[in-house]
């Protein structure tokens, strides 16, 4: 008994004593790396090579302990074969959440300070390990997107059956847009000019401020639309909005903003 267990005992000291200094040189060089980055892409692309580098060396660790324990190859492979189709058929979803998170990591649809809608789900991408993506949820509780305070821990085995919409895959402004409608009687060209005046002041993208507009039923509906931080969607439109409110309310005399209402008209009989 005693001579079976001294050799346990001793991989079990190795295994844990490799394991703890590769653990102190990694994070040596994780925190070296981090102090170089200079984006949130390079602070992504080190931590997700730390994670994949210790469960990379875990794995491999594991392996060459169990075939020094057995010293046999053709029992290791027996062993190793029967305990994979258990795990196969009794982890499928944990393999499934392991797969997704191998194809966040190449294929990168999001990384972590992204924001993300999978699914029903929407957030900023916090976390991301091989069982759940965490996010910081914005709307939920309110209207809008601003932040509502909770945090969603979603199962990366659901990443294979969801949409993913990623906000800031390839910079972090999205296109977004205020509508304002105006009476057929006003100047619109003076309404157009004082809504690309009222967003310029909130926005400061390469891309300027434009309007489009359409007919409407009784009045001419005009989209302001521009390019704004996505994290600041909701703040930018709401002091858009209110600065067009305030430029039509000064030129009231020649542009009016339509709302449904009912005019009487009395005239006196000849």
């Amino acid at each position: 008994m005693i001579s079976t267990l001294i050799p346990l005992f001793r991989t079990v000291i190795a295994v844990m004593v490799l394991y703890a200094i590769f653990q102190t040189l990694l994070g040596i060089f994780t925190r070296r790396m981090l102090a170089r980055a200079k984006t949130k892409h390079h602070v992504t692309n080190v931590q997700l090579f730390a994670r994949v580098a210790r469960y990379g060396f875990f794995l491999i660790l594991l392996l060459v302990a169990t075939f020094t324990y057995s010293g046999s190859w053709l029992g290791f492979g027996l062993t190793a074969g029967l305990v994979s189709a258990a795990l196969g058929w009794a982890l499928q979803k944990p393999i499934t959440g392991i797969a997704a998170w191998a194809m966040v990591v190449t294929k990168r649809p999001f990384e972590i300070g992204d924001r993300v809608i999978i699914g029903t789900v929407q957030g900023d991408v916090e976390d991301i390990t091989l069982s759940h993506i965490q996010v910081a949820e914005f709307g939920g509780t309110i209207q809008g997107e601003e932040k509502s305070g909770r945090t969603i821990l979603i199962p990366t085995s659901t990443l294979f059956d969801q949409n993913i919409i990623n906000y800031t895959s390839k910079d972090d402004y999205v296109k977004d847009e205020v509508v304002v409608s105006v009476t057929y009687e006003s100047n619109l060209d003076k309404a157009l000019a004082l809504c690309v005046g009222a967003a310029k002041k909130h926005c400061h993208g390469e891309q300027k401020p434009y309007t489009r507009c359409k007919f409407a039923g009784s009045s001419v509906d005009v989209y302001i639309r521009y390019n704004v931080l996505a994290k600041k969607r909701q703040e930018v439109s709401s002091a858009i909005t209110k600065e067009v409110f305030d430029a039509f309310h000064r030129n009231r005399k020649t542009v009016e903003i339509a709302y449904p209402h009912t005019e009487v008209v009395f005239r006196k009989k000849r």
